[in-house]
């Protein structure tokens, strides 16, 4: 009917008479005012009461008391929609409900459009930071809206360096996969990156520049012909295996810049012939929970820490995020599984 308003819900007025209380005590109470002491029935009350009636307080209403809502706004590309990236997304909510807030999250789909939208309403609900995320690490255009707030780069890097960034150790952990498989004995080791060097993309310039570390540290030699270049995908692996094993002169072991590549390398050794790891010790990169896990032998891996990245970047969105565009990488852990062990004697 004409003039009829939709039913607003219950008042904290609502609450106070249900509890026997004023409105004052109700508000002390559901705000945890510093200074307040209310007997623990009373406390008790206001709890039932607002239980009972289903009372929600009034974000907007926080919004003009406090200047800042109870929440941060978490904005990525393709994080929320990844089989394992989306783990960042998890250890972000819990770290922001530790503290009290909510995690409002929107996963644009590289749609720039959508992108700014979010943005504009996020910071219109005066969100308390932002974490801009990315589904793999690589050097972000940010958008300079998000210098208003407390911003952090989560899983990639700031082109213009004005954001905190967290992500990734990419050549500590190049450098720790190669040191494993020489640790095992292998002095033939192939890298099949996930990316060609002219990229930019810092997980395929830190996982070759580790590789070279750690082979070059040990007296190696990192030939050229031992050094290939896919895109992570697992028909690379495959391809490049097969010429790699196929060669004169093989390699005993192969470092795969990517779990998918690796697991097209898996292909390429039983399509020959070899078997796994008594002929051909492999570790992958990334740990992906679906794949690395499950290949037979099991992957030993190197793991991306999402977990740990989403924790810390909305710790230092709580912390006031200070600009100046350090980069904080954090170490990928060693995955051991049963792809790796020492070389057969070979010619």
């Amino acid at each position: 009917m004409a003039g009829l308003r939709p039913k607003s819900g219950p008042t904290m007025n609502d609450v106070a008479a249900a509890a026997g209380v004023s409105q004052a005590t109700v508000s002390l109470v559901l705000n945890s005012a510093s200074g307040s002491r209310f007997s623990e029935d009373t406390r008790r009350r206001v709890r039932d009461a607002v239980d009972r009636l289903g009372y929600r307080t009034n974000a907007h209403a926080k919004v003009l008391r406090e200047g800042v809502a109870g929440m941060i706004g978490f904005v990525g590309d393709f994080v929320a929609s990844s089989p394992f990236a989306g783990r960042i997304i998890e250890a972000a909510q819990d770290r922001a409900w530790e503290s009290g807030l909510l995690l409002l999250t929107v996963n644009t789909g590289g749609d720039r459009a959508l992108e700014a939208a979010s943005l504009e309403t996020m910071l219109s609900y005066k969100v308390a930071g932002v974490v801009y995320a990315s589904m793999y690490h690589q050097i972000l255009d940010v958008p300079e809206v998000l210098g208003d707030v407390p911003s952090v780069v989560l899983n990639s890097e700031d082109r213009g360096g004005r954001f905190s960034s967290v992500a990734p150790d990419e050549e500590k952990g190049g450098y720790t996969a190669t040191r494993r498989l020489i640790d095992a004995g292998h002095t033939r080791i192939a890298l099949i990156n996930n990316d060609s060097l002219e990229s930019g993309l810092p997980a395929a310039v830190g996982r070759f520049a580790g590789y070279s570390k750690a082979m070059l540290e040990h007296g190696l030699e990192v030939a050229p012909d031992f050094v290939r270049f896919g895109h992570g995908a697992e028909p690379d692996g495959f391809e490049h295996a097969t010429s790699l094993l196929t060669a004169a002169y093989r390699p005993t072991a192969i470092f795969c810049g990517t779990d998918r590549m690796a697991w097209g390398a898996y292909q390429a050794a039983a399509t020959l012939g070899f078997s796994i790891p008594a002929d051909l010790s492999i570790v992958g990169f990334d740990n992906q929970e679906t794949l690395a896990p499950h290949l037979r032998p099991a992957l030993t891996t190197l793991e991306l820490p999402f977990e740990a990245m989403g924790r810390r970047a909305v710790d230092l969105v709580l912390q006031g995020a200070e600009p100046g565009g350090r980069v904080e990488l954090m170490e990928c852990p060693l995955i051991e599984r049963n792809s790796v062990t020492h070389p057969k004697e070979m010619p």
